[in-house]
């Protein structure tokens, strides 16, 4: 019993011990708080205020109401809409002001925001933290990033802030957004970074933040800080089925919008590199069926022709595993990871070609803003165009094809110079028709091997069904090439 005393009498006085020498190792794990962060960061957060000439057409936004014919109410609506948007004459014009964030990055008056925040702006005004107003230029601008510069001329210098590496930053670590809210002015927000890479569908390079630190109306084009007081975002879009936070929000992450800022600063436009090529993402299907393994990399669909893909050996069926020394994980990835390589830049492409992994040079080209794969139509059109002959139903994909000829490729658009056969016909609940294949999809592989006729076809198709393992075809859809794998093993 003594010899119990004198442990729990120990452990006692050593929990004593801990608490009058640390008394904050049981308090709450946060941040101790923000105020001296906000205080430092707030003078460089700005308003940014447009004004646009619009007509009363685009401002007002009236609901469709629906009533049945003969309805007293369908008259009574017509009446009220034919008041407030006339039928004759002109539109009235009117001013519209908006306002949204910025921040400053030079003490000589240079300003970062969005790019729709000023989109169509007749007029900028930048609004300083003690209410200073200052007419702004745009010095630039990238609609692809939805990034902007703008330039003002204080009177005196005003404070910065400077990008940081968001590259280095982490799910889950503390985030300052700050911006102008519904018009409020400099408002404070934070949380963490909630995940990384998000491809939200609205640009060609999406590579977000996710946060859930609140951002509302307003807050585009305001920073996201890191807690050294670091740019490492720019507030860009909101996820809302209301209108308002709900905790999901959306910032460009400095790696990228630091190069697209550089350059606006000193060319006032972008110069973007450019490869030459036409990609899809790699689903396990389609790894499987080029034996890759694993599913990653972007798969070449087609090369532009005399492009730097062309001119460095790349081909269509090439699987692009590194670009430059650095993996990549899909096809999402690619076009960011070349668009921000510099113009003339010789690089190391790793491919999977037919089994073999081999090591391209290519020398990067500038991309231009026209679609260099826009291709002419046939220009055969009769009026009656006959039927296909020659039709074979393809058991094991549940299709049938025919021959490409005059009479088929006329009824279905299909170009000169394609090569393979044509699908006239999918079967409901086929294999092909669950993988996507249309009508009128030219089929110009199957297994890595050309297509000639539908005997071609049906034979690979019955080896693949056989042997349990994915058919992949290469398939011309109105000049956009695409690959698409059956697997039979999953039916």
């Amino acid at each position: 019993m003594t010899n119990h005393r004198s442990v729990f009498a120990a452990l006692f006085g050593a929990f004593l011990l801990l608490l009058s020498a640390s008394p904050s190792a049981f308090a709450h794990s946060g941040p101790p708080g923000f105020a001296d962060l906000a205080e430092k960061l707030l003078p460089a957060v700005v308003n940014v205020s447009t004004t646009q000439t619009v007509s009363a057409h685009e401002d007002m936004d009236f609901p469709e109401f629906q009533f049945p014919p003969g309805s007293p109410f369908e008259e009574f609506f017509k009446e009220f809409r034919h008041q407030q948007h006339p039928p004759q004459g002109a539109p009235q014009k009117h001013k519209a002001t908006a306002l949204g964030s910025g921040f400053i990055i030079d003490s000589a008056g240079y300003i970062v925001t969005n790019n729709h925040v000023i989109d169509g702006a007749d007029s900028v005004t930048v609004i300083l933290q003690d209410d200073t107003n200052l007419p702004a230029t745009v010095v630039g601008r990238d609609k692809k990033t939805d990034i902007a510069l703008l330039k003002v001329t204080p009177k005196k210098p005003l404070p910065a802030v400077s990008f940081g590496d968001s590259d280095k930053v982490r799910v889950g670590d503390w985030i300052l957004a700050i911006g102008n809210p519904y018009g409020l002015g400099g408002t404070v927000t934070s949380g963490i970074i909630s995940a990384r890479a998000r491809d939200i569908r609205s640009g060609p390079y999406d590579d977000y933040l996710q946060t859930d630190a609140p951002i509302n109306r307003g807050n585009s084009g305001g920073p996201m800080f890191d807690m050294d007081g670091n740019v490492v975002g720019i507030n860009a879009a909101i996820f809302s089925p209301s209108g308002g936070s709900i905790g999901i929000g959306f910032a460009i992450p400095s790696a990228l919008a630091k190069n697209i800022v550089a350059q606006l600063k000193d060319q006032g436009h972008i110069r973007r590199g450019w490869l030459g090529v036409h990609i899809q993402n790699v689903t396990q299907d389609i790894a499987d069926g080029f034996g890759l393994g694993q599913q990653r990399g972007a798969l070449v669909a087609s090369v532009t022709p005399d492009s730097p893909a062309s001119k460095g050996g790349v081909q269509a069926g090439d699987v692009i595993l590194t670009f430059d020394g650095k993996d990549v994980p899909d096809m999402h990835r690619l076009p960011l990871m070349v668009a921000e390589t510099s113009v003339d830049k010789t690089v190391d492409l790793g491919v999977f070609r037919k089994g073999k992994n081999l090591t391209l040079k290519v020398k990067i080209g500038e991309m231009s803003g026209k679609d260099d794969m826009e291709e002419e139509k046939a220009s055969d059109d009769p009026a009656h165009p006959a039927a296909p002959t020659g039709v074979q139903k393809i058991e094991p994909l549940g299709l049938s094809v025919a021959p490409l000829s005059p009479q088929t490729r006329t009824r279905f658009n299909v170009k000169k110079g394609v090569t393979g056969v044509i699908v006239t016909d999918i079967a409901p609940d086929s294999v092909a028709g669950d993988q996507g294949l249309q009508t009128g999809d030219v089929i110009s592989e199957a297994g890595q091997q050309e297509i000639k006729t539908p005997k071609d076809l049906a034979d690979q198709a019955g080896t693949a069904k056989k042997d349990k393992k994915p058919l992949l075809l290469l398939i011309n859809r109105q000049g956009d090439l695409q690959y698409i794998a059956i697997g039979f093993g999953k039916k």
